[in-house]
């Protein structure tokens, strides 16, 4: 991997954990729930989060630019998500690693 900074290595891990705590909670926990885990609004925005997780991580494994805007559009979706979770309560994971994901790439935006 090329040269990336200690503030990009940390927001790479940040989004791939959020991607995995999002996407195996959503397949997991949500769905063996049901009811409001699984409302369309709240498992929709689960679903983007994690993809926009594996996205924002993949740009900047590939070293493109391009990472600012997706790393910004990720810790918009990514506090979305958090309140969310945070709303319908039982995933205290899930918020945990979507709070840290936004804000390691708000400074990526940056």
């Amino acid at each position: 991997m090329q040269h990336v900074s200690p503030e990009m290595k940390s927001c790479i891990e940040a989004c791939l954990s959020c991607y995995q705590t999002c996407l195996s909670t959503a397949m997991g926990h949500c769905l063996e729930m049901g009811g409001k885990h699984t409302e369309p609004r709240h498992f929709k925005l689960m679903m983007a989060c994690a993809e926009i997780c594996r996205t924002s991580a993949h740009f900047m494994l590939i070293g493109t630019e391009h990472h600012k805007h997706t790393c910004r559009e990720c810790a918009e979706i990514c506090t979305e998500c958090a309140e969310d979770c945070a709303r319908i309560g039982e995933m205290d994971e899930c918020v945990q690693a979507c709070r840290r994901c936004a804000e390691s790439c708000r400074t990526m935006a940056a």
